[in-house]
């Protein structure tokens, strides 16, 4: 993400660039040598002030509504994507919940053999099992132990609501012993060693809330499926960035325990068609009026 794609009046621009030289300040003091913001992980969105708890499932009195223009002021992309008017004209809800600090990590720049890492964003798709809120309140408690820690950087409830969980140059614990098959091979980073290796350092992790039928449920069954603003949400988040298509991947695709299945009953001929309606490849630079 070399490039801002969208021009900008100059005050904004100063402002825009003086915000984000300050944060990689702050990024670079807390990582120390050994660890670094990946560019392609800076956030996909510089949320406005929103609300900080989900009181329900579908909780729009406590969402904070904001404009499209503010978000593209806020957008950090390579220019291998342009969005459409059909990503412009549709408008999620969502806010913010805060989670324990246990719950999620830094990125790493090295493994623990030393080796310099260069792998490029994936996102890995899950669901809830469980209600938002259940998800939501899990990720809140404290968890002292490796095997308890979990969390998704974003999660999408039935109504189409994104919820943002985990800052996007931070790793979240999405996958346990995991791999990510990819054109160059076999994926997969050990920072632990005491853990085994898993795609967490390289992926980005957004959940789908599982639908009522699809909870308390074995963890291999189908249910009704995802509603269309829970695939409207995700394609419009993932236009956003500069994740190509082949790097869209699913739990039970990089999870090597064998225990785990989700997204269950995920159709990604409807995900893909509506992401592309959102996003086009593009060369060189663009600008959206």
């Amino acid at each position: 993400m070399k490039a801002n794609i969208f021009r900008f009046h100059k005050p904004i621009i100063i402002t825009f660039f003086a915000v984000l030289l300050f944060l990689l300040i702050i990024v670079t003091d807390q990582l120390g040598h050994n660890r670094q913001l990946n560019a392609e992980f800076r956030p996909l969105i510089n949320l406005p002030k929103v609300s900080d708890n989900l009181a329900q499932d579908n909780a729009d009195s406590s969402i904070e509504k904001t404009s499209t223009q503010s978000i593209k002021a806020s957008l950090v992309s390579n220019q291998t994507y342009q969005t459409t008017k059909a990503f412009e004209e549709y408008q999620p809800q969502y806010f913010r919940a805060t989670i324990d600090s246990s719950n999620y990590g830094d990125r790493y720049s090295t493994d623990i053999h030393g080796r310099t890492l260069n792998n490029q964003p994936i996102v890995v798709l899950h669901e809830t099992v469980g209600s938002a809120t259940s998800a939501i309140n899990t990720f809140k408690t404290h968890h002292s132990s490796d095997s308890n820690q979990s969390s998704y950087h974003a999660l999408i409830t039935l109504n189409g609501t994104i919820v943002y969980l985990v800052p996007s140059d931070k790793r979240a614990y999405g996958a346990g012993n995991s791999i990510f098959k990819s054109s160059w091979g076999v994926e997969t980073v050990q920072t632990n060693p005491h853990l085994p290796a898993s795609v967490n350092n390289f992926a980005y992790h957004i959940s789908l809330e599982t639908p009522p039928d699809g909870r308390n449920k074995p963890g291999n069954s189908y249910h009704s499926g995802y509603t269309d603003n829970q695939y409207k949400s995700l394609a419009w988040l993932l236009a956003l960035s500069s994740i190509p298509d082949e790097r869209i991947t699913t739990h039970r695709e990089v999870d090597l325990s064998g225990h785990r299945f989700d997204p269950r009953s995920f159709d990604f001929d409807e995900f893909f068609r509506v992401l592309h309606t959102y996003r086009q490849p593009t060369v060189g630079k663009v600008s959206i009026q």
